[in-house]
């Protein structure tokens, strides 16, 4: 049954089961996801890819925030590239396009922790590279305490990172 006011509300928290579920199914690797992390930060050493999830009237409502770790090391083991290319990127402190690319085929399926039955349905909308300003109207959201989950990633065989998913 549909909600006559799913436009209305926000979308569910996903939990860090259901996040570490997802990853594991699309890259076919263990991944371990622990809660506890600190809130990603655009403005930190590499900056972090900031990913927009839309409703279907193209309101934002949730933010995936990847720091340069979790963007280069789940880009690079979707493509079945080397741990040494994700590792290499991190040294140069900036993200290929190839891993751009393929970091952007995560995200547009990590759409799929926020769309539950009754809740708005949500659609990847712009991914901010890392190092770039991001619109004045959504910097603020990246730091703030809305419903989030901030958590430590390691992506089996390529390394660790941090990620923030905000409902906001």
């Amino acid at each position: 049954m549909t909600n006559p006011f799913a436009q209305q509300l926000k979308s569910p928290l996903p939990s860090a089961q259901q996040t570490r579920e997802l990853f594991e199914g699309l890259l076919g690797r263990t991944v371990d996801v622990r809660t506890g992390a600190p809130m990603v930060d655009p403005e930190g050493p590499g900056g972090a890819v900031v990913a927009e999830y839309l409703t279907d009237n193209l309101q934002l409502n949730a933010l995936v925030v990847l720091d340069l770790g979790a963007a280069a090391n789940l880009g690079a083991a979707l493509a079945l590239m080397p741990a040494a290319v994700s590792k290499e990127v991190m040294q140069e402190g900036e993200l290929n396009d190839m891993i751009f690319e393929t970091v952007g085929e995560v995200l547009n399926v990590t759409a799929a922790l926020f769309n539950r039955e009754g809740y708005p349905h949500l659609r990847l909308g712009t991914i901010h590279p890392a190092q770039t300003p991001l619109p004045g109207d959504l910097a603020p959201w990246v730091k703030a305490y809305v419903p989030r989950l901030d958590l430590h990633i390691d992506v089996s065989g390529y390394g660790r990172g941090t990620l923030s998913v905000l409902v906001l």
